[in-house]
């Protein structure tokens, strides 16, 4: 029987990005694929990102998170979970420590240092964004990810061309389009993905800009496929937008769950996301999920 029989869990939602919240402070144990996998098939617990809370490794921090997608890949990054188990630190009494309303958590592409905004609104700091080829990473030696020379033919679309490449931790690719909604994300996301320029597959961003303050924007998330929501590519956005003078520091951006604001500061580059939480159930893993599971 795998250790994660009728082990609780909370199902949350950023922006309807879901989000399944499982916390393992204080024990041994870890979450294989093939679990994350199974977590992700079962419908009370199925998630977009599985944030798994760990013991800190890193002194003054207050747990370690390990992130999976869907199909039991790992993630360095996921604004939208870290809320969420923002959250469940300051609310939920089985997981909330001392009375606190700022904490950092920790995953391995660094620290994330979170602050309460209101109940259910958190800001986290997603540190600074790396720009190099070699960062994100890409194949090629690109000079300058502001633009890089790629592109990708629609059938009756304008064509995917010269995208921004940015790492939030995730590798993060931005096309700028004049309308978001056009593409039909779910067939070229995939084929995006796993293109031989990205190495390690790509979260694929369709940017439209309204205004300098205001980006619409649909994601096909990296090891998960289509989302409502996606933190770590809000973040992307802004840093591309910026480096492409097309928006201000800060903005707003509108994904399909909603508007995450997005603030990349000058002072230290890092940025900056705040955005909403939502508890959808808490439950126990049953047994039977995990037959076959390794």
């Amino acid at each position: 029987m795998s250790h994660l029989a009728n082990h609780r869990f909370l199902k949350m939602n950023g922006l309807g990005n879901e989000i399944t919240v499982l916390d393992l402070r204080g024990t041994p144990l870890t979450v294989s694929p093939a679990e994350a996998r199974a977590i992700a098939a079962d419908p009370r617990s199925h998630f977009d990102q599985l944030m798994v809370l760990h013991d800190p490794q890193t002194p003054g921090t207050d747990a370690f998170m390990r992130i999976y997608n869907t199909d039991g890949s790992e993630s360095g990054a996921c604004g939208n979970g870290t809320r969420c188990v923002a959250w469940a630190m300051t609310a939920d009494p089985a997981m909330r420590g001392s009375a606190r309303d700022s904490f950092t958590l920790e995953t391995k592409a660094g620290l994330l240092p979170v602050e309460q905004v209101s109940d259910t609104v958190f800001t986290v700091d997603m540190g600074a964004p790396r720009l190099a080829w070699n960062e994100i990473p890409l194949r090629d030696p690109f000079p300058d990810t502001t633009a890089i020379d790629f592109s990708f033919t629609v059938p009756g679309l304008p064509a995917l061309q010269n995208p921004a490449a940015v790492s939030m931790g995730n590798p993060h690719i931005v096309f700028w389009v004049k309308d978001a909604g056009a593409y039909d994300l779910a067939t070229i996301g995939p084929q995006l993905e796993t293109h031989p320029q990205f190495p390690e597959r790509a979260n694929i961003s369709l940017a439209q800009v309204v205004d300098p303050g205001h980006i619409v924007l649909r994601v096909w998330e990296r090891g998960a496929g289509l989302t409502r929501a996606c933190g770590s590519a809000a973040c992307a956005v802004v840093v591309a937008a910026v480096r492409n003078g097309l928006t201000k520091r800060k903005a707003t951006i509108s994904l399909p769950g909603g508007d995450l604001t997005i603030e990349w500061r000058e002072s230290d580059a890092h940025v900056l996301m705040t955005g909403p939480t939502e508890l959808e159930h808490e439950g126990a893993f049953e047994p039977s999920l995990f037959a076959g599971a390794a």
